[in-house]
């Protein structure tokens, strides 16, 4: 937590060692899945897929393989490959995670309160909108547009089902629908989304409200509304040099620069 990352991975070795000597197999699986982590943010993708796979194959005769630790770590499988663009093990790792969280939520859906709880229950709803949200991220990445959407809907409907519409994760991805709609120059769609995200944004006072007026901007310069365009990438660019945000202020100048370019071609 402190970013001690190297001194991180010395202590998690010791752990591990330990764990063998004692044959703490849970405390093994723990061990390589946070290896895994401490890998991810050191940027060092080949070893976190190493100790992820370690500790999913280790996992998989101890738990049920529909335990949302195993899922967790598939997921995060899933993100690695892709990153690596490694697609066919990316789609096959993300949608084993999502139909497998999708059975599983089906199976728990009628189970009374006193054997699973209410709060079990949301976590594995949102653990697939987590998974969802991640897919739908690398779908459009790759320029899968029409799939990307309906992932992004799904993932939109779970975190308001589950979280409510004013929640942080369900304003940003509301946010990215539109952006994907918008991409697929369906615009009417992609600015009832974002301006009902920009909305949410300002009144829950949303930490990333200015990256939402930046997508709103673009929406409005796509579809050709220059004027008004104008003054919501003013605002999003005050809210971003308001919040030392130097890469969002980088981004809506050159946008507000590109509006120019546009403004006058249409004159």
């Amino acid at each position: 937590m402190k970013g001690e990352l190297a001194e991180a991975e010395q202590l998690l070795h010791q752990a591990l060692r330990r764990a063998h000597q004692q044959e703490n197999r849970q405390a093994i699986i723990y061990t390589y899945s946070m290896m895994g982590n401490v890998a991810y943010l050191q940027g060092q993708l080949g070893n976190v897929g190493n100790w992820f796979f370690l500790s999913v194959f280790l996992g998989i005769d101890i738990l049920y393989t529909d335990d949302n630790a195993i899922l967790e770590m598939s997921l995060k499988l899933a993100s690695i490959y892709a990153a690596q663009n490694q697609h066919k093990l990316a789609i096959a790792g993300y949608q084993f995670c999502i139909l497998s969280l999708e059975e599983k939520i089906a199976k728990q859906k009628d189970l009374p309160e006193d054997v699973l709880s209410a709060e079990e229950k949301a976590n594995t709803q949102l653990l697939l909108g987590m998974s969802l949200d991640s897919y739908a991220r690398y779908l459009l990445n790759i320029n899968e547009l029409p799939a990307a959407q309906k992932v992004y809907e799904k993932a939109l409907q779970i975190s308001n089902d589950v979280q409510g519409e004013t929640h942080p994760q369900s304003v940003v991805l509301m946010n990215d629908l539109a952006t994907v709609l918008d991409a697929q120059g369906h615009y009417e769609e992609a600015l009832a989304y974002s301006r009902r995200a920009a909305e949410l944004a300002r009144d829950t006072q949303h930490p990333e409200e200015h990256v939402v007026l930046n997508n709103l901007a673009a929406i409005l310069m796509h579809k050709e509304d220059f004027l008004q365009a104008k003054q919501v990438y003013k605002e999003a660019l005050k809210q971003a040099q308001q919040k030392g945000d130097a890469a969002a202020v980088q981004h809506i100048q050159e946008e507000l620069a590109e509006l120019a370019k546009r403004r006058k071609g249409s004159n």
